[in-house]
């Protein structure tokens, strides 16, 4: 039982309860005995977990779902979802249940209706913020955080397609440098541009000088914009170092590593919006 608490993001009490009280359970408990679930308990189980984060009520949410309701499609839970903190909220349960399928299906319906800057700024953050910090008091659940980083990073790369006639001659270079291995910020602002139809070179993370030196060299980007979430990523040599071009890209520092006072004559952005701007204006937007 304990497992299958954790997998659906509810406490062995509450299952405990759904079944005295509601009659939602394992199909087969003999007295005595571990309850054993399969995989039809799950599909009910999920779905009643689902609807009650809508709103609606465990009686009627129990009574869905042991009608076998199982194959509700999850864009009818979804447009239930008006206040944008409560879909954060189901986000982070889903999370926490590792319901891939939910994460995936609200986040593309939120790209399609939103956009990437606001979907980042309202839902995404948000949620990475609640997930970590639920990590740093109690040490647990880092699973959960990369899980959803790899699915958001899916989900934005599939919101990145091909950009037909894009706006700029030579695409944005983005990268993650040093030893850095986030990029997600990188994924958002890909996704982001990609709706404004500019068209980006993604170079990933651990992005040595070497690299950006020579891709700088190569393909006379416009922009770059660099990432560094720790501040031992963010060395200035990574801006000042690179090869002098005509005409020069404008250089945009994001993430909490770099220091704007080391930062002179470079844009230094606090957010997706702020990025989005700098790279407009490098492209003549």
């Amino acid at each position: 039982m304990a497992a299958v608490a954790r997998r659906l993001g509810v406490a062995p009490a509450t299952l405990r309860t759904w079944d005295r009280r509601y009659g939602i359970g394992p199909s087969a408990h003999e007295a005595g005995e571990h309850r054993r679930y399969c995989q039809s308990d799950l599909a009910r189980l999920t779905l009643m977990r689902r609807l009650i984060s809508t709103g609606v009520s465990p009686c009627e949410a129990a009574e869905q779902a042991k009608n076998k309701k199982v194959n509700v499609k999850l864009e009818k839970i979804l447009e239930s979802y008006i206040v944008r903190d409560d879909l954060v909220e189901a986000l982070h349960k889903a999370a926490q249940a590792l319901d891939k399928k939910f994460i995936e299906t609200a986040l593309r319906k939120e790209l399609a209706e939103h956009g990437v800057e606001k979907s980042w700024s309202e839902i995404i953050v948000p949620l990475l913020f609640l997930i970590g910090n639920q990590w740093e008091a109690s040490g647990e659940g880092i699973e959960i955080e990369h899980l959803l980083t790899e699915v958001l990073k899916s989900i934005l790369r599939e919101h990145v397609q091909e950009v037909k006639k894009p706006f700029n001659a030579h695409p944005v270079l983005l990268a993650s440098v040093g030893e850095e291995l986030h990029s997600l910020a990188l994924h958002a602002l890909a996704a982001a541009l990609a709706e404004r139809k500019i068209e980006t070179y993604f170079l990933g993370t651990r992005t040595p000088l070497a690299a950006l030196s020579a891709m700088i060299s190569r393909s006379a980007p416009p922009a770059v914009f660099l990432w560094a979430q720790l501040p031992q990523n963010a060395d200035p040599k990574f801006f000042r170092e690179i090869p002098a071009i005509r005409p020069m890209p404008r250089i945009v520092l994001g993430g909490p590593g770099w220091n704007p006072a080391l930062c002179e004559d470079v844009a230094v952005v606090s957010d997706l919006s702020q990025a989005c701007l700098e790279i407009e204006r490098a492209v003549g937007l």
